[in-house]
């Protein structure tokens, strides 16, 4: 396959990128710094480009099976503002699969079914501005006509692969509370092969 990934250089996309090349898959990493993709793959295409940029992503999109973000809020709007373009693109070059990487924030909560996590007591976190932002990219991504999927991790931090993890449709896991880059990378990853979670969000945690 050939695989667009956003977000290419970030914790997430790095690894999602590893995973695509070990396969035997063509990447096309999407960067805003080149100087930070320090891997090399002969299988590795670096555009260098920003996603608000309309000409960039038909740069980098052209020729492509699929589309895996893994773009960040960065506490900006460049998640909700690029996602019209890059679905414009994908109808252009008529690719139908998107994965992206969300925020446990943005999967129903438990306690209260009609709302969002981050809208609720359930969440934790006092500031809901990446959360909004991550609702934001969800609601484009719902009106469209691709197949997109959405993983949502809960607190993220770094640790190894392990594999052993649970996955839910749109709900976290009852008592998820943490998994790691490394999982959440492997499963966003394995997406590009599973029709499973179609026009979904996925809670994934330990």
């Amino acid at each position: 396959m050939k695989i667009l990934v956003l977000g290419a250089t970030g914790r997430v996309g790095s690894r999602v990128v590893a995973h695509a090349l070990r396969d035997g898959h063509h990447v096309t990493a999407f960067v805003r710094n080149p100087e930070k993709m320090t891997r090399q793959d002969k299988n590795l295409q670096i555009v260098q480009g920003n996603v608000l940029n309309k000409q960039d992503i038909e740069r980098a999109m052209s020729g492509m099976d699929l589309v895996i973000s893994a773009l960040n809020t960065d506490q900006t709007t460049t998640l909700s503002e690029s996602m019209p373009l890059i679905l414009e693109e994908m109808e252009k070059e008529n690719i139908k699969r998107i994965i992206t990487v969300g925020t446990a924030g943005i999967l129903q909560s438990r306690t209260t079914p009609d709302v969002l996590r981050y809208q609720s007591t359930e969440s934790k976190r006092q500031l809901t501005r990446a959360a909004e932002e991550h609702h934001k990219a969800y609601e484009i991504l719902n009106q469209s006509d691709c197949d997109w999927t959405i993983v949502c991790p809960t607190y993220l931090p770094d640790g190894e692969f392990t594999g052993n993890y649970r996955v839910e449709r749109n709900f976290l896991p009852e008592g998820g509370a943490v998994i790691s880059v490394e999982d959440t990378a492997a499963f966003t990853y394995q997406q590009s092969t599973n029709k499973e979670f179609l026009k979904a969000r996925v809670g994934i945690a330990y």
